[in-house]
């Protein structure tokens, strides 16, 4: 926009001089191009700096009688609120100290007196450009780091909607397990920040990967919506060949969630966890477990998270083929199988904390759920 505009529209500059007739001087050069506001004392330009409206730039005279321009400039740059508004020093001092001290004070430019009026109007003009160059790139980046926030948002709104969906999948089809896919959770979250420290695990386990967890673990039945009611609801236990059906659940997890992950075109998805989860965690640390008998490290370790937190749940549920244990005798069982059915470390973890799973097991428990 040109200098027609209107002079509230305009660049505001700020003069700070104790001398009238260099205030009436700077004002005269600068209003049919800027509006000004006029200062004649370092004290006085303070005040109306605690105004609303700040000044674009400001002129500052150096030798004034209390407040110096030195000062009041290192004034400025203190304070968040004027810290990038450019000064300008006006002076009859010229030395090369002089000038030197300004700079370090915080000023942009440095000018004499007398002053040329072309030089102080294109020094004051190439200052005002700078500063409004620098405010659209502030700007820019401000609204760039909002539309990075505001979609990262969206993407994790995306998963935690994908992810909770077909939890809830799982859970219509087992609805006898409650509040299980909730405590087991929890469960996995307490034992990863447990372990993020460990040198076993810290580089596995940072925080997104925690939250991750947190938020897949729901799904590691998600493969029982492929189990026929007659086993997945049979009011007993299994037969070996019912209960060879009923393994399957792992792999049709893994299946289940690798056609989400191809509906959504992301092979190595959020739902990673979710898969390694799904198909993992009836493995043992033995090798004795299902469905691919994989022992020790081969396990992921989302997935030995999964069966301790998993097990735990189970020992201290009640199911109509048996009665619900104690916290202690739940303990007890996940002690005994350190080494055999479970990680030694994750074990080692859960009983550092197991009194934090019966705090969860308590407030989602079943019986308040139904």
């Amino acid at each position: 926009m040109d200098d027609a505009r209107n002079p509230t529209d305009r660049q505001t500059v700020l003069v700070v001089d104790d001398t009238p007739e260099n205030l009436t001087l700077l004002h005269g050069l600068l209003q049919g191009s800027y509006r000004t506001l006029i200062a004649n004392s370092g004290e006085r330009a303070l005040q109306l700096l605690d105004g609303d409206i700040l000044p674009d730039l400001v002129l500052l005279d150096i030798m004034m009688p209390g407040m110096g321009g030195y000062e009041m400039c290192r004034r400025l740059k203190s304070d968040p609120r004027t810290a990038d508004i450019p000064v300008i020093f006006l002076t009859a001092k010229s030395e090369v100290e002089d000038e030197q001290a300004g700079f370090a004070a915080g000023a942009v430019d440095y000018i004499t007196k007398p002053i040329s009026p072309p030089i102080v109007l294109a020094r004051v003009r190439t200052q005002l450009k700078l500063k409004a160059a620098a405010d659209f790139l502030e700007d820019k980046a401000d609204y760039l780091q909002a539309e990075v926030k505001r979609r990262t948002h969206e993407v994790q709104v995306i998963q935690d909607v994908t992810i909770m969906a077909l939890a809830s999948l799982a859970e219509t089809r087992d609805n006898e397990t409650g509040n299980h896919i909730r405590r087991t959770q929890r469960y996995v979250r307490l034992l990863a920040n447990r372990l993020k420290a460990h040198p076993k695990f810290q580089a596995l386990l940072d925080d997104e990967t925690i939250q991750l967890l947190f938020k897949s673990a729901p799904l590691h039945d998600i493969g029982k919506v492929g189990i026929p009611d007659s086993i997945l609801l049979k009011p007993g236990r299994l037969t070996p060949e019912e209960f060879e059906i009923m393994k399957t659940h792992t792999t049709l997890g893994q299946k289940t969630i690798a056609v989400a992950e191809k509906l959504l075109d992301a092979p190595s998805s959020f739902l990673r966890l979710a898969r390694e989860i799904a198909y993992s965690h009836q493995e043992k640390w033995d090798g004795s477990g299902y469905p691919d008998g994989l022992a020790g490290n081969e396990i992921p370790v989302s997935a030995r998270l999964m069966a301790v937190a998993d097990v735990y749940d189970a020992l201290i549920s009640r199911r109509v083929y048996k009665p619900a244990l104690s916290h202690a005798e739940a303990v007890d069982l996940i002690r005994e199988g350190r080494g055999h059915h479970f990680d030694p470390d994750v074990v080692d973890a859960f009983m550092q904390i197991s009194e934090e799973f019966r705090i969860v097991a308590e407030q989602f428990s079943d019986s308040e759920s139904k």
